[in-house]
């Protein structure tokens, strides 16, 4: 498994959605109403982020399935750069969307949660969702 970069789409991704994972715990709840909760670990997982292009061109469309394709031939994980942040102006929020710490440690690793969404608009010109989910892969 390697580290891909997500293609460099011209204006970068118009909205971003980040939903933060959450730590690996089961809840159990006695019958006088008394709850417990184990924590099976550290580190979160299943952390979401959708990327939406709007209004980009065939040839960023092509790129993105392109990449698509590349990623899940080969069960690599994606690597956001700050381009595909831009518009984040801290660069701890950036590093929080990356999921990496402070010492530059991947906490999970992106995938593509679901293929790219591409919705024409009008010829040469579409808009396109990515969804992606964090996961703790063993290395």
């Amino acid at each position: 498994m390697a580290k891909k970069n997500f293609p460099n789409i011209r204006n970068g991704p118009s909205t971003r959605t980040f939903t933060p994972g959450e730590y690996p715990q089961a809840v159990f709840t006695a019958q006088n109403g008394a709850v417990s909760v184990i924590r099976y670990g550290v580190l979160k997982s299943n952390t979401r982020l959708t990327l939406g292009f709007n209004n980009i061109t065939d040839d960023d469309v092509l790129l993105i399935l392109n990449f698509y394709e590349e990623v899940n031939s080969d069960y690599d994980h994606i690597y956001f750069s700050k381009t595909e942040l831009r518009g984040i102006t801290t660069g701890d929020l950036r590093n929080v969307y990356r999921e990496i710490d402070s010492k530059k440690n991947h906490k999970v690793y992106y995938r593509f949660e679901t293929p790219p969404v591409v919705t024409s608009v009008q010829p040469n010109c579409s808009n396109v969702q990515c969804k992606f989910v964090g996961l703790l892969d063993g290395q």
